[in-house]
Order: C-alpha cells, then structure tokens, then sequence
C-alpha cells in the first residue's frame, strides 16, 4: 500500500480539493461525458464556498494525503432519511489509483456508518463509467435501478444508483 494518511478536509483546503477533482474529472471523463458537461458539473460541485457549506453543514469530506500533506483522493458523503448513507463522491488522483486508497476511503466511510446505526450505502454512477462501475462490485454494491436526471444547462445525469448493504 502507498504512503498516505486518511483525515477530515480542512474547510481551507477546499481550494485544494477543488483543483484536485478538476485534475481527476479532466483525466477520466472524457468520452464519458462532454468536455462542457465536465465544466458544468465542476463549477456545480466543487466551488469552494460550496464544499466549505457543506463541511459546516456536517457532511463528511474524508481525503488522502501524500507524505507530504497534498491532497491525493477524497471522499463526500452524508446521512439520508431511512439508514442510507449517501456516498456522492470517490475520487482518487490518476498517479495513485490501483493502490488501495479508494477502497480505504469508503471502509472509513462503511466503518463510520456501521457505528451510528446507519444500514446501507447509496451512490451514484454514470452508467458509462465502467471502470467505477466494476470497482464498486468488487466492493459489494449492487446495482438498484437506473435514473436519467436533468441537471440543467442542458446536460442529464445517465447514473445507475447502488447500493451495499452495512
């Protein structure tokens, strides 16, 4: 396993984690989805204000560090109605990805939800994206239906949800 630490974003790194998802984004989806959609959905999801909001709002933004402290992966997620725990993002920069570290992030995650009663994990992911899509198999999710989701700016969502079972 690489060297890194897993720990809570800092609310003055959002800058940092804001460049890091658009290094991440640029690299793996294109052919996915559109260079302007990519655009749209960054400036949508990763506006400093935006993740500083949510830190403050309690969501959890779990992120890897390098030796060296810069940011290499992250993670958000949030509690739903019903037992669910909402993992809406899993990113890990393309030099460190194969080595375990998405797979620590959501065990961080999964151990978090166990311990506050929580009773299942539910994400989203482009249909398209099957490198993610066999990742989260190999995890223990599962694929529950298919949404289309109008997202405005004349861009839709094609996500299958999953779920895993805690």
């Amino acid at each position: 396993m690489s060297d890194h630490t897993l720990s809570q974003l800092l609310p003055e790194e959002a800058e940092a984690l804001a460049e890091l998802a658009a290094l991440v984004w640029r690299t793996h989806y294109p052919g996915i989805i559109s260079p302007a959609q990519i655009d749209y959905m960054l400036a949508q999801r990763y506006h400093p204000p935006l993740i500083r909001q949510q830190l403050a709002r309690g969501d959890r933004w779990d992120v890897a560090r390098e030796a060296a402290g810069r940011l290499i992966a992250f993670a958000h997620s949030y509690p739903l109605e019903g037992g669910a725990v909402k993992l809406d993002k899993l990113y890990v920069h393309p030099h460190w990805q194969r080595q375990g570290i998405g797979q620590a992030l959501l065990a961080r995650i999964e151990a978090r939800s166990r311990s506050a009663g929580r009773s299942h994990l539910v994400l989203r992911v482009n249909r398209a994206n099957h490198q993610a899509i066999a990742a989260y198999r190999k995890w223990g999710f599962f694929i529950a239906r298919e949404v289309v989701e109008d997202i405005g700016g004349g861009f839709v969502m094609d996500d299958y949800v999953m779920i895993k079972p805690l």
